[in-house]
């Protein structure tokens, strides 16, 4: 892995001279996480997958992106872009990868509502860029087997895994939804996106307070794991 934040400028175009780069964007987001996590939990997660995923298979590491698309959380914290702005930095970077002659970018998504800001955004610049760019958007949470949640036992554990800074005796109960039919999860979920508060009260969907640093670092490593395996499969299709 190089970390670009921490390369010299003769080195960097000696490395991308000498041989062909993959760039992974890690971005994340500024918001409430209940009482118990700091508000850079997607940002810290993302950040340490990023680097992992970037450690195995050598790409290039680029800072982290802390702001995101998290309006829905008001009145709760959050220091939010718009999805057009978060759309415009990501393809303003790529395009900027390319005339450092990085052709291959992956953006690796840790939160919710970045999604629709990075829909689509590979075919966006494959046409700005006449073909020139390849560049693949991927979530985290679709490479674990475990449900998606918001500062509840996922994030939760995830947390313990790569920070100290959590407050587990803080951690209490959010929005519990084992009990709901799939039209009440999916009728509450179209609710979080417009009030997260409004659909869970606390700002916590699931329950975080059995989560444990062991857990975390059995679900980083599926996480890594799989994302990799995708990573690596997407520059085979690529290739062909």
């Amino acid at each position: 892995m190089v970390e670009i934040k921490n390369q010299f400028d003769p080195n960097l175009r000696e490395l991308v001279t000498r041989q062909k780069q993959i760039a992974v964007i890690p971005v994340g987001s500024i918001e409430q996480h209940g009482p118990h996590l700091p508000i850079s939990t997607d940002s810290d997660i993302i950040t340490e997958v990023s680097k992992r995923i970037s450690e195995r298979n050598r790409y290039l590491l680029l800072p982290t992106l802390n702001y995101g698309v998290s309006f829905e959380h008001s009145p709760f914290f959050n220091l939010s872009i718009k999805e057009p702005t978060l759309r415009a930095v990501l393809t303003d970077l790529c395009l900027s990868l390319l005339e450092n002659n990085i052709k291959t970018v992956f953006i690796l998504n840790g939160h919710h509502g970045n999604q629709n800001s990075i829909k689509n955004i590979g075919i966006k610049l494959k046409k700005i860029s006449k073909n020139r760019i390849n560049v693949v958007s991927l979530s985290y949470w679709h490479f674990m087997k475990r449900e998606f949640d918001h500062a509840g036992f996922v994030e939760t554990s995830l947390m313990l895994a790569v920070s100290k800074n959590v407050k587990m005796r803080s951690a209490e109960k959010g929005l519990i939804t084992d009990k709901m039919s799939a039209h009440e999860i999916k009728k509450i979920g179209r609710l979080a996106n417009k009030s997260f508060p409004k659909a869970t009260k606390n700002g916590i969907w699931g329950d975080p307070t059995n989560a444990t640093k062991k857990d975390g670092q059995r679900i980083l490593a599926e996480i890594v794991e799989n994302l990799s395996k995708k990573c690596q499969t997407c520059l085979t299709e690529h290739v062909s």
